[in-house]
């Protein structure tokens, strides 16, 4: 369990140091490429049994510019938008280095696609990124609002037993984005992380204080305005029962 004192430094950490000591702020001269772009097109994973009976979590690369609209890519399906998909959940980014790292953990090739992502990147640190962090890919802006937490199709996809529990005690859950500014998008463009809010809350210390370590939800109260609209009085509602203090 994380102590206070640690919570507090690692708080502090976020606001210059990435978890491996490189400086940040440093990242927007960093060269950070999008590797491929994904969508789920028609032919959607059936899903026998459960309401809804399809997902749109197997995506595919596709080639050339994609369109990006307000609430996602041209071409990809949001089925239950409840839990994937609005404003705050229109575009799911994974790094090819976290990616690489579960290829090698499940002994299989995991192509682009194959975490349910739209963007697969490559030389950016995702766990690290802050929420509210806006990146210009080709001639869209994106702001960074959250980790992604996995759920039961995702193990069902990859047929990994315990991969949910799996995922979340490796913690590297990838960043939900919004778009700020349409455009288009596509293999090769660069990733410019154009501006990283102060205040030093994390995708990676936001998936722990929602998953495995909720004593550190008061943590993200500086940074709620960049939550996905839908989930911001859920858990400034959580934090003001931990805290006693109205949110």
């Amino acid at each position: 369990m994380t102590s206070a004192s640690e919570s507090a430094s690692e708080l502090a950490k976020g606001r210059t140091a990435s978890a491996n000591g490189v400086d940040e702020r440093r990242q927007v001269s960093h060269v950070s490429r999008l590797e491929a772009v994904c969508v789920s097109g028609p032919d959607l994973l059936p899903l026998p049994g459960r309401k809804p009976d399809r997902s749109g979590i197997d995506k595919k690369p596709v080639r050339g510019r994609v369109a990006v609209h307000p609430l996602g890519l041209d071409g990809d399906v949001q089925v239950n938008r409840k839990h994937h998909g609005g404003e705050g959940q229109a575009v799911y980014a994974y790094a090819q280095e976290d990616a690489q790292w579960w290829a090698d953990e499940v002994g299989r090739e995991l192509p682009p696609g194959r975490f349910g992502e739209n963007l697969r990147t490559s030389g950016l640190d995702l766990t690290g990124a802050l929420l509210g962090e806006r990146w210009r890919i080709g001639t869209a802006l994106f702001e960074v609002t959250a980790p992604r937490i996995p759920c039961a199709n995702f193990e069902r996809f990859w047929g990994v037993p315990q991969l949910v529990k799996r995922f979340t005690a490796h913690g590297a859950s990838g960043a939900y984005l919004r778009v700020l500014e349409p455009g288009d998008v596509g293999a090769g463009d660069l990733v410019e992380v154009v501006d990283r809010p102060g205040h030093g809350v994390t995708v990676g210390l936001t998936f722990r204080a929602l998953t495995t370590q909720k004593h550190r939800l008061p943590d993200l109260m500086p940074a709620l305005q960049y939550l996905p609209v839908k989930d911001q009085s859920k858990i400034a509602a959580r934090i003001a029962a931990r805290t006693r203090v109205p949110v």
